[in-house]
């Protein structure tokens, strides 16, 4: 029996003899009874899929975070203290939490089988020396099958014949120009460049071939990736862990203040025991912010859907917080930084250059010569040219529904016809005044394709190449529309600009022409065809830079996140563009995977702390790259497209899948899907998930400030032993709680970002979302003063009443009137706290005092929840609140103003402050 898992290498240099002794096979294919027992031996050519969380897991998790469990004891202590209203609330708030979180991530991720969807579902293969077609999942080693144009390869194998064989290995190496390929070995640079091995997962662009498989299944180079990325487990985003972080925190400070107001009743006021026990169980259920769970979920979830209209789809709420916190991206270059569209943008003739402007498969642009339009007919070399890239060539470029150009045939060749199209050459009409009578197609050794056409009544071989071929079978050049000989100093200046070319990280392609003789066999003789021919001259492209990829890389740089190419180019390609779109300086270290091969852990983590780029990579090197930033301390977000992508999309901290070009196994892998593949659009993204971050500190400030005006009515109540009513009642706490704090808490998560966001660092993994300066300005700032407020309005009702401080209404319409006075003052300073916590720094008047008008409906709506409850008999009853008089409006209407004066002017010394410094250190 063969070996279970033949070296790719083996495979592919072995002659075919020895082939086909190591895969016990032949040109016949196998035996039926021989391909069956093969089948139970190696299993079906299948990707095995990890098993993936049920519904009912994924459901269940939205209930187990340490928040929520906070809130399920939180509504079981209160049960226990005697108050099963705010029991109930708080369960009902984690229950309607856990489901619209379930039904956001759900409705953004996708249940279908992508990895299977990838491979073919039958293929023909010879068996017994006939040709069968059979499902995919049946081939097995040894197997002989047929490919074509248009085919899905359904197992790694190697080439036994080819005709004109073109690979689209995109989805293993990125990298989207077609791969030719033939049964000859030649081993090329990076780890899939062996010339006669075809990879499952890849696609035949163009050609037909024969080819024995020799890896099925997971075996394959497409199922040891997928293999990896299912191994690992997705860690827990930085936001989760800051959510169980700050649980934890609020817990101790909830506990703490229920322990100390336990002793304090007990030793102090001489509360009985369980009396004491009951009143500390309210305290720490009065300090838990219950409406915080639920605010944070639909604040990422606003995230989400202001990301959606940025070209960014997120599959899990977390990840939107994670890209805020993103120090460095390895992004792709092909169709992330650059357009995916080869341009030519140069033409070289021996006494002339032009340029072409335009970039893309559009052919709005022109050819120049020192920036002035040219008119071809004046120039015989330049037309000639165009002449040979428009009819040696079989591509052609549609426009798509959503007019967009759909190549059909090879890059290259699209950006020969746009270019011929730019100089307003009819291609259809040459078609047809030189027809085509027969060609050679493209082939490795060659490195030539010939297309012989009638022209003026004489047939001409259009011939277009590598300058290396071209220029070996050329004895004449044209200049200014002669022909003369080729001498040793024009193959030095051709040589000398291809090379000039080439360190500028373009590709430059030679064309030329041979007038043939009329023997009546002359379209047989290829090598007669392919020599003695007329240099024209060399067409230069490139993938161009997205227009938006240097603002995009700029905002990086101004946002100190750095970013790191990873792409299956080559190295001098990959050095050029991250120069161009300024990405890196001229010292940057190149590090191309074979070298990354030889590196250690230690080496490629200190490697990726300096200005560098990666060439020339494998799956597994992305994979490590990704790994060495994170042991850095870096917080990764890594992008791709093809299935080599997968492993490191699942390692990074927030994957991202490219949606036009990417593969379903890419996009499985991802946190992350880009709509539109613009790196610039993860820019937008990483802004988004800063902002989101800020205003889940704002509104946990917000939040948090209104427990002490909720706690200080019943300090005064404890240490006054009585002598001072409650101020406010259980259910009135809930009220601020659960109500009328909600709607402002969700209009500051919709708040924009704040100027400058993107000119700060990312967030060190040091700071936290409960930060000293947080509780600082919750408690002793904003929760200080709207406890002085509230108090003095609990007095102030007294005090119109006739009653005074050591004579406070205990119970009748006064004390109802004074605890409602209570609530409403806590409400209105909230009014003033839900402004003031839009910005940190900057003045509101600055961004606008009504332009977030989910804040200013927030504020409508808490007013008009607070005039229910004061004014509808029903809530009265529940609540224990009353309607108040003309004074006391007048009281409420008052309290935001000065409190939000007050704050602007903090705001505005901060400011100055923060300027002086920096002028200082300047």
């Amino acid at each position: 029996m063969i070996q279970k898992k033949a070296e790719t290498g083996v495979i592919a240099s072995s002659s075919e003899k020895k082939l086909f002794e190591l895969l016990k096979s032949s040109v016949q294919g196998l035996a039926e009874a021989e391909a069956k027992q093969r089948l139970n031996e190696f299993g079906a050519n299948d990707i095995q899929q990890a098993k993936k969380q049920s519904q009912l897991q994924a459901f269940m998790k939205n209930f187990v975070s340490l928040m929520a469990l906070l809130l399920w004891i939180s509504g079981a202590i209160a049960l226990f203290a005697g108050m099963p209203e705010l029991g109930v609330a708080i369960w009902l708030v984690n229950i309607i939490n856990g489901v619209f979180s379930f039904w956001q991530e759900y409705a953004a991720q996708k249940a279908t089988s992508s990895l299977k969807k990838m491979l073919p579902t039958y293929t023909i293969v010879i068996r017994n020396g006939n040709n069968k077609q059979i499902d995919a999942k049946n081939l097995v080693p040894g197997d002989v099958f047929l490919i074509q144009a248009g085919n899905s390869i359904p197992a790694d194998a190697r080439i036994l014949t080819a005709e004109a064989l073109e690979i689209d290995e995109s989805a293993l190496t990125g990298e989207s120009e077609t791969v030719n390929k033939d049964e000859k070995y030649l081993k090329t640079e990076g780890k899939f460049g062996q010339n006669n091995i075809i990879y499952a997962g890849t696609t035949v662009a163009r050609g037909t071939a024969k080819v024995i498989a020799f890896h099925t299944g997971m075996d394959t180079e497409f199922g040891k990736i997928t293999n990896l990325t299912q191994k690992q487990r997705k860690s827990k985003s930085p936001l989760q862990l800051e959510l169980n972080r700050l649980t934890k925190q609020i817990s101790v400070i909830a506990i703490v203040i229920g322990v100390i107001f336990f002793f304090a009743a007990v030793f102090f006021v001489h509360y009985p025991w369980s009396k004491s026990f009951i009143f500390a169980l309210g305290m720490i259920v009065a300090f838990i912010p219950e409406g915080l769970l639920p605010t944070v979920t639909l604040s990422l979830a606003q995230g989400v859907q202001r990301m959606s209209k940025k070209h960014a789809l997120v599959k899990e709420l977390s990840s939107v917080e994670t890209l805020g916190e993103t120090s460095v991206i390895a992004s792709d270059k092909t169709g992330t930084l650059t357009q995916n569209q080869m341009t030519i943008n140069h033409i070289w003739l021996l006494d002339d250059k032009f340029e072409v402007t335009g970039e893309g498969y559009s052919n709005n642009g022109q050819i120049q010569k020192n920036q002035q339009r040219i008119d071809i007919e004046k120039y015989p070399d330049l037309k000639q040219l165009l002449v040979i890239a428009a009819l040696n060539n079989d591509s052609k470029i549609e426009e798509t529904a959503d007019k967009k150009a759909k190549v059909i045939g090879t890059p290259t060749e699209a950006a020969h016809t746009i270019v011929a199209e730019k100089a307003g050459i009819e291609i259809e009409q040459l078609a047809q005044e030189q027809p085509r009578l027969k060609e050679f197609p493209f082939d490795s050794n060659r490195k030539l394709m010939t297309t012989i056409h009638t022209v003026n009544g004489r047939k001409v071989a259009y011939v277009k190449g590598a300058l290396s071929s071209v220029i070996k079978c050329s004895s004449q050049i044209m200049v200014k529309g002669k022909v003369r000989p080729l001498t040793a100093e024009d193959r030095q200046k051709i040589e000398a600009a291809n090379k000039h070319y080439a360190t500028m990280g373009l590709r430059s392609l030679a064309l030329a022409f041979h007038e043939l003789e009329e023997p009546s066999n002359i379209l047989d003789k290829q090598e007669t065809i392919e020599d003695d021919l007329v240099f024209v001259g060399l067409t230069v492209m490139a993938d161009p830079p997205r227009p938006e990829i240097y603002a995009a890389i700029k905002e990086c740089h101004d946002a100190q996140i750095r970013v790191i190419m990873v792409t299956g180019d080559s190295a001098l390609t990959a050095k050029s563009v991250a120069l161009k779109i300024g990405m890196v300086g001229n010292n940057v270290q190149v590090i191309t995977g074979a070298e990354l091969e030889k590196m250690n852990d230690k080496e490629l983590c200190t490697a990726v702390k300096q200005e560098v780029i990666f060439a020339r990579v494998a799956p597994e090197h992305k994979y490590r790259i990704v790994k060495a930033c994170q042991a850095n301390g870096e917080i990764v977000a890594s992008t791709g497209d093809g299935v080599n992508d997968a492993p490191a999309l699942k390692q990074a901290d927030i994957g991202i899948a490219m949606g036009v070009t990417g593969t379903d196994v890419a996009k499985d892998a991802a946190d992350m899907i880009l709509t539109d593949d613009n790196f610039a659009s993860i820019v937008a993204a990483v802004e988004e998930g800063r902002t989101v971050y800020s205003n889940i500190q704002k509104f946990l400030l917000y939040i948090l400030n209104s427990n002490v005006p909720e706690a200080i009515p019943s300090v005064l109540f404890l240490f006054s032993r009585g002598l001072i009513p409650l101020p406010l009642t259980v259910m009135q706490i809930l009220t601020v709680d659960l109500g009328t704090d909600m709607l402002p808490a969700l209009g500051l998560g919709a708040e924009k970002s704040e100027p400058g966001v993107m000119k700060q660092p990312p967030r060190s993994q040091e700071s936290h979302l409960l930060e000293r300066s947080l509780l600082w300005k919750a408690f002793a700032w904003y929760g200080a003063g709207a406890a002085l407020i509230s108090t003095f309005a609990y007095l102030f009702v007294n005090y119109v009443h006739g009653y005074s401080f050591m004579n406070l209404a205990e119970d009748g319409n006064v004390y109802v009137q004074a605890t409602t006075m209570t609530l409403a003052a806590i409400v209105f300073c909230q009014i003033a706290a839900a402004i003031n916590c839009r910005t940190k720094e900057t003045s509101v008047l600055t961004i606008g005092l009504l332009s977030n008008r989910h804040v200013i409906r927030g504020i409508v709506v808490e007013i008009i929840l607070l005039i229910l409850l004061m004014y509808v008999p029903i809530l009265q009853g529940l609540f224990n609140t009353t309607a108040i008089g003309p004074l006391e409006w007048l009281f409420l209407v008052i309290i935001p103003v000065p409190l939000v004066l007050i704050e602007e002017l903090r705001k505005y010394f901060v400011r100055s402050k923060s300027l002086e410094s920096q002028v200082y250190k300047k």
